[in-house]
């Protein structure tokens, strides 16, 4: 996902650092990565401009020697007889091999690929079972979600999920401002309060005690970064206590205090003071990149728009019986750009 203009960047401060005119100062970089799974995201793009910006596209690309990784450990430690065949069947996923129905522009999965769901209601009980008494596992809530390709399927799904936790809902409403003091009559407050910007908090941020909550920002590197999820402990004015519920720091308690977030991505400047977390029973496909999850379910009534989502949404998991889908009549689309796995190989 990183675009091209962060690894020449890389090569042009390394060359400076060192004194040397050589690629990268001399220095030897270690890149690994995916081209089958999706490509930085680039807002208002067509599919030529994000190829553009990934790294196939840098004049760098031609100095990268290729070394190939064949085994898909996270399959291989399964210790499941149908790991193996469903290896071989995300990579053809991934590769875009699985027949398009000319007619209507879907795929049907393949056999004994995932189980399949009727509605999203069915989903979430199949994901998250008995929610009600099990939200206060850590261990049992770390290990599963729900993904989809847009930001409304999400926030859907999460707050659907959190009703069924019976615990008194919180709202924590954010401070918005331009920081310009003299827009402030252009953009009311009531304006500002009403944006929804991606990756920033939203003003009015709902969480109960035992949500499942995600970091959009690096706040304590390397503990609390962009992508930590977070189980929430205690609910302040001010502060946010949670327990990290995957990875090194598995089991740390943190203190979350909200901070001033400025979005880049607007045609105007405004400062938002918000806890820099959203809600993570069911996350962006994109977002959810480099997750390991034991179960995952999949909403696919809107599908997939871009290169890979549908092949990084079903290898969150190492074997069928952990994924579960709902599509309409069980079929969806797989967007692939061929030039982004084979081009420059």
């Amino acid at each position: 996902m990183a675009h091209k203009l962060a690894l020449e960047a890389v090569d042009r401060t390394m060359k400076d650092l060192r004194g040397n005119s050589r690629r990268f100062g001399g220095a030897k970089i270690l890149l690994s990565g995916d081209f089958r799974q999706t490509l930085p995201v680039t807002p208002k793009s067509t599919a030529a401009d994000e190829f553009n910006a990934c790294m196939k596209s840098s004049f760098l690309w031609r100095h990268v020697k290729k070394l190939k990784l064949t085994t898909n450990m996270r399959v291989a430690l399964q210790n499941d007889p149908s790991a193996a065949e469903f290896s071989r069947q995300l990579l053809a996923l991934g590769n875009g091999h699985i027949p398009i129905d000319v007619l209507t522009g879907l795929i049907s999965f393949p056999a004994n690929f995932c189980e399949f769901t009727s509605s999203k209601e069915e989903l979430i009980t199949k994901v998250f079972p008995n929610i009600d008494v099990s939200y206060i596992n850590l261990d049992w809530m770390s290990e599963r979600a729900i993904l989809a390709a847009r930001n409304k399927d999400v926030d859907s799904l999460k707050f659907t999920i959190q009703s069924k936790i019976a615990v008194e809902l919180r709202s924590n409403k954010s401070v918005d401002s331009t920081t310009d003091e003299n827009e402030a009559v252009n953009y009311p407050t009531e304006f500002l309060n009403s944006l929804d910007v991606p990756g920033t908090p939203p003003h009015n941020l709902q969480v109960k005690v035992g949500s499942i909550i995600i970091m959009l920002r690096n706040l304590n590197p390397p503990k609390l970064c962009n992508g930590t999820r977070l189980s929430v402990k205690k609910l302040m004015n001010n502060v946010i206590q949670s327990t990290i519920i995957k990875g090194n720091f598995k089991g740390e308690e943190d203190l979350i205090p909200r901070i001033p977030i400025i979005p880049t991505d607007l045609p105007f400047q405004f400062k938002r003071i918000q806890f820099p977390v959203k809600l993570a029973f069911a996350m962006k496909i994109n977002k959810s990149q480099g997750q390991l999850l034991e179960f995952c379910g999949i909403d696919l009534e809107f599908p997939c728009f871009s290169h890979g989502q549908l092949y990084v949404a079903s290898s969150r998991v190492g074997k069928p019986s952990s994924l579960f889908i709902f599509a309409p009549e069980n079929k969806t689309k797989n967007i692939v750009y061929q030039n982004a796995l084979y081009r420059f190989l």
